[in-house]
């Protein structure tokens, strides 16, 4: 599983005109899946998004979690973070996961992230054409990928 995390003040998804998610002050996630990835990543990536200590304290250093500060998750299934642009200039994305496959582990960790804020996680739709505005606080983004556990 690969994530791009992005601590927000506000962000929200549209689908055909309509918002499906929409929080304030909190992380935007977009998530991507590959066939290789199982319950352990899914865990692993869960504990590791909530426990992220990257909102500031009171002496302005990073140092709560969202669970501290009590914020929220968007979060988006993105099949693009395995894009390959080795050859070519056309991307290959072949490393992603098929929808099969992809969905139900997208719509688990949402209820996982969900169990462990203890409260529920905004979404996407899986596989819609998607608009994604956010406003990035910091700017803080974060990018971690389950296969390179040693370097995040």
């Amino acid at each position: 599983m690969r994530a791009v995390i992005q601590r927000v003040t506000r962000a929200s998804c549209t689908v055909d005109g309509q918002i499906t998610g929409e929080i304030e002050n909190g992380l935007l996630v977009l998530i991507g899946i590959e066939d290789e990835d199982d319950q352990q990543d899914m865990e692993w990536l869960s504990q590791k998004i909530v426990n992220l200590r990257i909102f500031s304290d009171e002496q302005g250093l990073m140092n709560k979690s969202i669970q501290d500060i009590d914020g929220n998750i968007l979060f988006i299934s993105q099949f693009t973070l395995f894009a390959q642009t080795k050859k070519g200039n056309r991307p290959s994305f072949i490393r992603a996961a098929k929808p099969n496959k992809a969905e139900p582990m997208y719509l688990e960790m949402a209820k996982n992230l969900s169990t462990l804020l203890n409260k529920k996680v905004q979404l996407g739709i899986f596989g819609a054409d998607m608009k994604v505005d956010l406003r990035n606080d910091g700017p803080v983004t974060i990018m971690m990928n389950t296969k390179d556990k040693d370097n995040y």
